[in-house]
């Protein structure tokens, strides 16, 4: 290789040297990188090619779980391989989130959670930023919770509920399936939005949480609607809203809570997919687009349907900037709630 003298580079007179060999760094830095761009360019073009793993924290049979197996089911039939569903769960979900981030980066292993994902950060200690740890990809469903009573209460309307908790400040109480789940935020969001004071009592689940409210041992109850849907059914509970900004197809009489009076107190419990942030780009749209097909089939929307679930899509960005905005949300009502990390 013949070598060019200082006198006879052309760059010589024009840089100065210390600036040369920044340029000189650069240019090996990208050669160098190339061919790593263009094996990641590679993995993104050839996706999928062998199995992919959907993560669940939720356990077999509950929402969550049934929404990520309807999914993965017709994920096989877009994407051409298989779609394995297991389940990880404990710790408000946050084993499957840790395994999610500890398997390579690269679309195999894809995350679905809840809404717990802008919670679980601002009541529990973690190691990880659910914000710049994660990409979304897009949400899946939305599961209503409904405001449920006991018959033997009287309350027909949520207007009656909160006249009586303002006759008697502090002396109502609901319940909840723990704190900072989607039933207790529900409920703080619904109590934020009236001014009104109540007792709030967790329970271990559901079954235990409706069990006390069908008795009278609480006044009201946020309630998956899934789990209350067949003793409403029964008459043993009063449906008197859902807690989402449209009514359920399988309570098509039962009022949102905007419209039984109270606006801006709605709650967003959603299902989505979610992948680390380190996975490319290319990657995460092909999910997006793969998901996003599977939740508008017949199947699907059919699966959802009988849970009272309502499909749910958007693009990664779209998502990313709901679950930015929803954190922030659900920080005023933890501090007005005076709810704090553990």
């Amino acid at each position: 290789m013949t070598r060019i003298s200082e006198r006879e580079d052309p760059m010589n007179s024009l840089v100065p040297s210390s600036a040369r060999r920044r340029l000189l760094a650069r240019m090996i830095f990208i050669v160098a990188a190339a061919p790593l761009v263009l094996q990641g360019t590679a993995h993104a073009q050839a996706f999928p090619s062998r199995p992919i793993k959907l993560l669940s924290g939720a356990s077999p049979g509950s929402a969550s779980d049934i929404v990520a197996r309807a999914i993965g089911e017709k994920l096989q039939a877009e994407l051409g391989v298989p779609v394995v569903i297991e389940n990880k769960t404990g710790a408000s979900g946050t084993i499957a989130v840790q395994a999610t981030l500890s398997a390579p980066p690269d679309g195999y292993t894809v995350l679905v959670y809840t809404a717990a994902h802008t919670v679980v950060p601002l009541i529990t200690k973690i190691s990880y930023d659910p914000i710049r740890d994660f990409s979304a990809v897009t949400p899946l469903a939305v599961v209503p919770n409904v405001m449920v009573v006991s018959p033997s209460k009287g309350y027909k309307t949520v207007k009656d509920v909160i006249d009586a908790a303002k006759a008697r400040p502090g002396q109502l109480n609901y319940a909840s399936v723990g704190a900072g789940t989607a039933t207790h935020m529900s409920a703080e969001k619904f109590r934020l939005a009236t001014g009104i004071e109540a007792v709030h009592v967790p329970y271990k689940g559901s079954p235990e949480a409706i069990t006390e409210t069908i008795a009278g041992r609480v006044d009201y109850f946020f309630a998956p609607l899934v789990s209350a849907l067949p003793m409403i059914k029964a008459g043993r509970l009063v449906a008197l809203a859902v807690g989402t900004n449209t009514r359920s197809s399988l309570l098509p009489d039962v009022p949102t809570l905007a419209q039984a009076g109270v606006p801006r107190s709605d709650y967003l419990f959603w299902i989505g997919m979610l992948v680390s942030s380190k996975t490319p780009r290319e990657i995460v749209a092909r999910l997006n687009q793969s998901a996003i097909k599977a939740v508008q089939s017949p199947e699907v929307k059919e699966r959802l349907a009988a849970l009272g679930a309502e499909p749910l899509t958007m693009s990664p960005e779209q998502f990313d900037a709901m679950i930015k905005e929803e954190m922030a949300g659900n920080a005023v009502i933890m501090k007005a709630a005076g709810i704090k990390p553990e």
